[in-house]
């Protein structure tokens, strides 16, 4: 029980976040989840797989909670999701399936190195000048293929590439956040699968392991964001925000430092 009320108070922790930022939480999760399952002496060498694995297929649930109220408040731009959506997709497909290939070692550190480029941008909020209206199909699919790669390295639904992006294709922030938060559940589904077809077979993953998918973690880590999200959702239309996401990058920071000197 010990451990799923620590899985539990992770899934509230991200679970705000997701509403109030328009984040999948993925950034967060990972590190966590290692320390726990390292804790709990699951298999060493795929340990930073099953973080990755079980933290993408929460984005799922997560996003789908946070963005029934960016919805309902209407901050959320179908256009963006229906050009954007299949480029994300594919990105974070290639990247889950290529994980199961990659060294523990060498995965942990493309998360690090991809999560301090993100806490930075957090940290710095220097928002993108609106250059330009957004573009057509074609350089939206390019740009969502990209940012999906990148998602499925770190486990992320995409927003912190994704609203700069809107941002910087002068789309409204609160609508860029809600948009975000919806694109994060075709990712996080997509890249779900991958993680699950990735670790499919290997030996000597905990019980009740789908691939690199640990459904009682799982299991925990959903039941405690749903209740939370609609929460920050709501605290994105009526609070600002910056000094939040100040605190957020010094915590990806520390996190992701923790990471890098635990598995490097």
């Amino acid at each position: 029980m010990g451990w799923i009320a620590a899985y539990l108070g992770a899934g509230a922790l991200v679970g705000v976040l997701a509403g109030l930022l328009g984040i999948g939480g993925g950034m967060t999760l990972v590190p966590v989840l290692a320390a726990l399952f390292t804790a709990q002496g699951y298999l060493p060498d795929h340990i930073v797989h099953l973080a990755l694995g079980t933290a993408m297929a929460s984005i799922v649930f997560t996003s789908a909670s946070s963005v029934r109220e960016h919805w309902r408040l209407g901050g959320v731009d179908m256009t963006i999701v229906r050009r954007m959506a299949p480029g994300l997709v594919t990105g974070s497909l290639l990247a889950t399936l290529a994980a199961g290939r990659i060294s523990q070692r060498h995965l942990a550190l493309a998360f690090v190195v991809i999560v301090y480029a993100g806490a930075t941008q957090m940290l710095l909020n220097r928002k993108p000048v609106a250059h330009r209206p957004l573009p057509g199909a074609i350089p939206l699919f390019c740009a969502g293929l990209l940012i999906g790669t990148v998602c499925g390295l770190v486990s992320a639904g995409g927003a912190f590439l994704t609203v700069p992006f809107m941002l910087w294709c002068a789309v409204p922030l609160r609508t860029a956040i809600g948009t975000a938060a919806l694109l994060g559940i075709p990712v996080a589904m997509v890249g779900t699968v991958g993680y699950l077809i990735s670790g499919w077979g290997i030996a000597q993953l905990p019980p009740w392991s789908a691939g690199f998918i640990l459904l009682p973690a799982l299991a925990g880590l959903v039941s405690g964001s749903v209740m939370t999200a609609p929460f920050g959702a709501r605290m994105a239309h009526r609070l600002p925000v910056l000094a939040l996401k100040r605190i957020f990058a010094v915590l990806l920071y520390l996190l992701a430092t923790k990471m890098l000197l635990t598995y490097w």
